[in-house]
C-alpha cells in the first residue's frame, strides 16, 4: 500500500499564531524525503488549516504526487484547474464540523458530481470520491467517471477493538471489493492510527492510504520523520 500524509493540522498549528510557523512546505518535503509516497491537503471554504498559497507553493517547488481534498463547488473546481495537482478527492463539507463527518452522498446527486468531475478529468486529473463503505455509493461513483474511490474508515476507526469492529470492517471489504469489480482504484482514511491500521493488510489490492492528524499527533513527541517512517513500516 502507498501512504498519502495529510499536512492539514501542520497548518492548524501555525494558523492558531497567525504567523509562520511551523512551516507548512517544509513538513510536505520531510514527509516525501522520509518515504511518503504524496501530500494530502484540504484546501476548505473557511480557509480554517490550508491556504490557497500552500498548496500552490507545494504543486510549485515539490516534486511529488499531491492530492486535493475539495468540496463539491465552484470556486474549488475552478482552484483546481489552475492549480492541476495530481489528484482530487470530492469531500462533503459542513461549515461547523470538525473534521470530515461522513462520506459524500454520490448516490443522491450522481448527475451533479458527473458534470463536476468531468472538466478536471479533461485535463488529466484522477479524481476520487470519498464515500462511506455501501454498495449504492460504490455504484454511484462509478457511474460518475470517477477514476478512484476513497473509503471512509471513521466507523472502522471507531469501533476497533469493540464488539462492532467486525461488522464495520466487512463493510470497508466487501465495498473494496464491489469497488475493484468494477474497475474502480481503492483508497482509505480517516482515523486510521498506528494501531487500528493493522487491518487494512486484509483488504486486497487496496491502493493507498490517506493518514494526516495520528503522524501529526505522533510527530509532536518522535519528530515528523520518524513518524512517517513507522506509518510506512505498518502499512508496507
Amino acid at each position: 500500500m502507498l501512504l498519502g500524509v495529510n499536512i492539514d493540522h501542520v497548518a492548524t498549528l501555525r494558523n492558531a499564531r497567525g504567523e509562520s510557523e511551523p512551516n507548512v512546505f517544509e513538513a510536505a518535503q520531510i514527509c516525501i524525503n522520509s518515504g511518503a509516497n504524496g501530500i494530502t491537503t484540504h484546501l476548505r471554504e473557511d480557509r480554517r488549516h490550508i491556504k490557497d498559497d500552500d498548496v500552490f507553493n507545494i504543486r510549485k517547488n515539490l516534486d511529488c504526487k499531491l492530492n486535493l481534498e475539495m468540496a463539491v463547488t465552484d470556486e474549488m473546481q475552478e482552484i483546481a484547474l489552475k492549480l492541476l495537482p495530481d489528484a482530487c478527492c470530492i469531500v462533503p463539507e459542513k461549515r461547523q464540523e470538525v473534521t470530515t463527518e461522513g462520506g459524500l452522498d454520490v448516490f443522491s446527486q450522481k448527475e451533479k458530481i458527473k458534470n463536476f468531475i468531468a472538466p478536471l478529468l479533461e485535463k488529466g486529473i484522477k479524481v476520487s470520491l470519498f464515500i462511506d463503505p455501501d454498495e449504492n455509493q460504490v455504484i454511484a461513483s462509478h457511474y460518475t467517471g470517477a477514476n478512484f474511490i476513497e473509503l471512509h474508515t471513521g466507523a472502522y476507526s471507531r469501533a476497533f477493538n469493540t464488539e462492532k469492529e467486525e461488522q464495520e470492517f466487512l463493510k470497508l471489504k466487501k465495498s473494496a471489493e464491489l469497488a475493484q469489480s468494477l474497475g474502480l482504484t481503492v483508497n482509505a482514511g480517516h482515523g486510521l492510527n498506528y494501531i487500528n491500521v493493522s487491518r487494512m493488510h486484509e483488504i486486497i489490492g487496496l491502493n493507498e492510504l490517506n493518514i494526516g492528524h495520528s503522524i501529526i499527533s505522533k510527530a509532536v513527541f518522535i519528530g515528523l520523520k520518524d513518524a512517517v517512517k513507522e506509518m510506512l513500516s505498518l502499512i508496507k
